[in-house]
């Protein structure tokens, strides 16, 4: 895997060495969303940020749309040195310790605002700490936002609209045993793959949040979109260990502080889109379902078992301390 990750990430990282020559330091960045994403548009920020405030002593270059490969390969590229950042989703890190499950199980959190609570207590703390254990140093969260259901068989108001659909999940155990549950046929897919295999009929829908439904134009190959909101998701921004321990503190902080400040300016632009986002989809032709609180409820109601069955896989102490977060900041 290490091998062909380094195969898929040469091609792509040759393009930058000629912009590298004037500064001292060159930081490429790889992630999977498209460029009118909005953590795309944030890394751009991020990349204005370091650059100004290391006088150009530090290149920061951008590599958008998986050019790096999928999530894990690009993990594995900044582990091994390939790649000194990645934006991969928080839960791919699970594949390397279980207790980064706990972040995006089904209907964990009441709102979002009370999930960036929690990233941002003493136990996100602590789970970005455990990033170090993988050779890795985690620069904090990114939004992906809240995961909605959309697909070309009905609309989905309830559980059992959910029996036999086909659905296009991340290949993520906690994602594929949510839908399970809710009676759907979960397809793990490489997020590269899905507009052509809903085009084609291969997968009836998928679940990603209204801006990568914009940003990636599921809504020309998809007929119904369901405010499911079943889980919020974040990016962890990470970078290798060895490099970053070799800048100097200066530039550390720098990048921590860019990071930072990405991350505002990215919650201005949610904010200041998700209405339009899902008028837009609205306005191509889709049909889209509003679920109240009462029908969400089912939903998370029906899912109970797989946040229990995670308490085993994620460890006791973790889950727990994760849960009294959230309970902590919904007043609870």
């Amino acid at each position: 895997m290490l091998y062909k990750s380094t195969l898929a990430l040469g091609a792509a990282l040759s393009a930058g060495l000629a912009f590298a020559a004037s500064a001292e330091t060159v930081i490429k960045v790889g992630h999977g969303a498209a460029e009118a994403f909005h953590m795309h548009r944030a890394l751009l920020k991020f990349e204005e940020l370091v650059e100004a405030g290391s006088d150009g002593e530090i290149d920061v270059q951008i590599f958008p749309s998986s050019q790096m490969g999928p999530d894990r390969e690009m993990i594995e590229g900044v582990q091994t040195g390939v790649l000194e950042m990645a934006i991969p989703p928080s839960s791919f890190f699970a594949g390397w310790d279980p207790a980064f499950a706990v972040i995006e199980l089904p209907y964990m959190y009441a709102s979002k605002d009370i999930a960036f609570d929690v990233l941002d207590s003493e136990a996100g703390d602590e789970m970005l700490a455990r990033i170090g254990n993988q050779g890795l140093v985690g620069l904090g969260w990114l939004e992906l936002g809240v995961r909605n259901v959309t697909n070309n068989v009905r609309p989905i108001a309830s559980p059992e609209d959910l029996d036999g659909v086909k659905l296009r999940t991340m290949k993520v155990p906690a994602h594929v045993a949510t839908f399970e549950t809710l009676g759907a046929n979960p397809t793990p897919m490489n997020f590269g793959e899905v507009y052509s295999a809903l085009q084609q009929g291969v997968i009836d829908g998928q679940e990603n949040p209204l801006a990568i439904i914009t940003s990636q134009r599921f809504y020309e190959v998809q007929k119904y979109l369901s405010t499911t909101a079943h889980l919020f998701a974040v990016y962890i921004p990470v970078v290798s260990k060895p490099f970053f321990d070799g800048l100097s503190e200066e530039h550390q902080a720098l990048v921590r502080e860019s990071m930072a400040a990405a991350r505002v300016y990215q919650a201005e632009l949610v904010a200041a889109e998700d209405a339009a986002q899902l008028e837009q989809i609205r306005a191509s032709g889709v049909e889209v379902l509003e679920l109240t609180a009462e029908q969400r409820q089912a939903f998370a109601d029906k899912t109970e078992s797989v946040r229990l069955q995670y308490r085993d896989e994620v460890g006791a102490d973790t889950f727990d301390r994760w849960v009294a977060a959230v309970n902590a900041a919904s007043g609870m």
